[in-house]
């Protein structure tokens, strides 16, 4: 672990995640940035510590739920066959039976004492390891993606340094144009030009046209 990484999870330490796969909008990240192996590893283990930590705490509810039944019935059996001793024995049976039961129920709860100490620890190491394995590809997407805009931007800025030259060169060739044919028109007079015009005004216009085309 690099002392970056280590400072950062130092940082985070102390911050409260949210459980990760129970949020919709995280699962709905990974249509834009896909997923990786350790995500969906990580993923799978979570899915696994929150079924065993319903689990447990559905159990210890029924537990104490039989327990409280047990407890009940033999209060309401402790005066049954007072009179009647083939009663009583049923009764002394019964109850013996029912804290027998109760003794199970009570090693049953205390087998899940630890596991449910130690399952919230669990869960919250993997959905921060879950959380810092997704904002790293997450970061790796925008940094990724930073790089091609600032590509993008560079050929934008370039085009355009580009185009400017190339529209002042147009510009001066098109005055240079103007200048040499008023030249012309002077020197050789409006009757020579009008023939030569003929001859050189399709060629002309056709470049005039691919101008104009290049400015639509």
């Amino acid at each position: 672990m690099s002392y970056s990484e280590e400072k950062f999870r130092e940082a985070i330490k102390e911050k409260k995640i949210p459980i990760l796969i129970l949020d919709n909008k995280w699962h709905k990240l990974f249509k834009k940035t896909g997923t990786t192996d350790e995500i969906v590893r990580l993923e799978g283990e979570l899915t696994e510590l929150l079924k065993r930590q319903g689990k447990i705490n559905s159990d210890v509810k029924g537990l104490k739920k039989i327990k409280s039944d047990l407890m009940n019935d033999i209060v309401a059996h402790m005066n049954d066959g007072e009179e009647n001793s083939s009663a009583r024995s049923e009764a002394e049976k019964k109850i013996a039976e029912n804290k027998r039961l109760i003794d199970e129920a009570n090693d049953k709860l205390s087998s899940y004492e630890d596991e449910m100490l130690e399952l919230p620890r669990s869960i919250d190491r993997v959905n921060r390891e879950l959380m810092i394995n997704t904002m790293e590809l997450c970061y790796e997407k925008l940094d990724a993606n930073t790089t091609e805009i600032e590509r993008i931007a560079d050929w934008i800025h370039n085009v355009r340094i580009e185009l400017k030259k190339q529209l002042i060169t147009k510009q001066e060739k098109e005055y240079y144009n103007g200048e040499l044919y008023s030249f012309m028109h002077d020197i050789f007079g409006p009757e020579v030009m009008e023939l030569f015009d003929m001859r050189y005004e399709p060629r002309l216009r056709k470049a005039e046209g691919s101008v104009q085309d290049d400015n639509v």
